[in-house]
C-alpha cells in the first residue's frame, strides 16, 4: 500500500474538507501511532498506523462492498427526482464513500445487487467480454417445457433481431405459471423479459439469486443489506478469471 497525506485519508473517510482537516489537525485533535500531529501534509500507510481524532480510532477502508436483497419500486441508481434509489437505502455512514450499483435491476426487479465504489472491479464483472453468468428465479405465465429448454440453450432472437448467447433454463415447475432458473451470459435491456416474450411467455415476477459464483444471503429481507465478507468478495472476483 503507497503512503497517502494524513489530510487525504480523513477526506476519504467523511471527516471533512481539506480547510476543516488543516485547522482540526493544527489543533491537536489529530493523533498518528499515539503521538499529536501537526501538519496535514504528512505521508503515512493508512493499513498500519493507527490513527485518532479526538481519541476515536479511525479505521480506513478504501473501497466498500455491500450485498443488497433489492425491492421492488426502488431504482438501480445513485440519483433519480421521482423515485426511490438503492443508495437512498443506505446507512449514512456508507455515503462518504460515494458508492453506486454494481450494475442494474429492472425497478420491478429484485433481488442481489452488489454496491461499491470499486469502479475498477465493477468494469471487470459488467465487461461484455468477461461473460460473468447472472443467475435468475422466475414466475412465467405459460407452460415451460423442454422446447424451451434447448431455445435458449441455442440462444434466443429478440425483437431487435439480436442473437442471445446460449443460457441455461432448469424448469423447477411447469404449469399455467411456471417456476424456472435461468443463467445468461450478458446484460441485454430488459433481456431475460425479452426472451421469454419470443417464446410466447410473461414474466410475472423476476429475482437475480446470483453473479458469477457470488449467491444472494437468503437470509436477507427485501431492502436488507450488509457488507460482503472477506470470502465472499474473493468468489466474486473469482468470476472475473473463470
Amino acid at each position: 500500500m503507497k503512503m497517502m497525506r494524513l489530510d487525504r485519508i480523513l477526506g476519504n473517510m467523511g471527516y471533512g474538507s481539506r480547510k476543516d482537516l488543516k485547522k482540526l489537525i493544527r489543533h491537536g485533535a489529530v493523533k498518528v501511532d499515539g503521538e499529536v500531529v501537526k501538519k496535514s501534509s504528512i505521508n503515512i500507510n493508512p493499513y498500519e498506523s493507527v490513527i485518532e481524532i479526538n481519541g476515536e480510532k479511525v479505521e480506513y477502508r478504501e473501497y466498500i462492498y455491500i450485498m443488497m436483497n433489492k425491492p421492488q419500486n426502488v431504482i438501480s441508481a445513485t440519483y433519480d427526482n421521482k423515485h426511490k434509489t438503492v443508495i437512498d437505502l443506505l446507512e449514512e455512514k456508507y455515503l462518504v464513500f460515494n458508492p453506486f450499483p454494481m450494475g442494474r435491476l429492472d425497478i420491478d426487479t429484485e433481488g442481489l445487487l452488489i454496491i461499491t465504489n470499486d469502479g475498477k472491479l465493477s468494469h471487470e464483472i459488467l465487461s461484455p467480454k468477461k461473460h460473468i453468468p447472472k443467475t435468475y428465479y422466475a414466475h412465467v405465465k405459460g407452460i415451460v417445457d423442454k422446447e424451451d429448454i434447448e431455445a435458449f440453450k441455442d440462444g434466443i432472437i429478440l425483437d431487435d433481431g439480436y442473437k442471445t448467447l446460449p443460457s441455461q433454463l432448469i424448469i423447477k415447475e411447469s404449469g399455467n405459471i411456471s417456476i424456472v432458473e435461468l443463467t445468461i451470459y450478458e446484460g441485454k435491456f430488459h433481456q431475460v423479459k425479452r426472451m421469454f416474450k419470443q417464446r410466447q411467455k410473461e414474466v410475472k415476477y423476476l429475482k437475480r439469486i446470483a453473479m458469477g459464483e457470488l449467491k444472494i444471503d437468503e437470509k436477507l429481507n427485501l431492502g436488507d443489506y450488509r457488507e460482503l465478507t472477506d470470502e465472499e468478495l474473493n468468489v466474486l472476483k473469482s468470476s472475473i478469471s473463470k
